[in-house]
């Protein structure tokens, strides 16, 4: 058995589209709509086969507590990159691209070199080795 995908709800789908594009090389299908609920999705498709759902529907709310408040559900996505150098080079990129970056590079307790940045809805993304 393997995860055919993770969906993430979105408040704005064509910046989150473009944030994983532009940040972490997806390549995207082209947008569903479905008129009768104003439901609409992306499926973006990165290097590995893994693939993500944006979607965006008016009627489902945004998180209600601030994005630095950890809550129970997913934590986070994590992106592998080369090496601990790639790691520093993309979280300095989308720092001055004016992104939050939550935790700044460094080697955590358990031996990983990451960082983690907050993507445009709010969702923690890790970079790491």
């Amino acid at each position: 058995m393997k995860i055919q995908h993770v969906a993430l709800w979105c408040t704005e789908i064509e910046v989150t589209r473009e944030f994983y594009i532009s940040y972490f090389n997806a390549t995207s299908n082209a947008k569903y709509v479905n008129p009768s609920t104003g439901f609409q999705s992306y499926f973006l498709i990165f290097d590995n086969d893994v693939r993500i759902e944006l979607m965006f529907k008016p009627t489902v709310q945004a998180r209600l507590s601030r994005i630095e408040d950890e809550h129970i559900g997913f934590a986070r996505l994590s992106f592998k990159v080369e090496n601990e150098e790639a790691v520093d080079a993309l979280t300095e990129q989308l720092r001055s691209d004016g992104y939050r970056i939550i935790s700044n590079p460094r080697t955590t307790g358990d031996g990983y070199y990451g960082s983690v940045v907050i993507d445009p809805d709010g969702n923690r993304i890790e970079i790491t080795v």
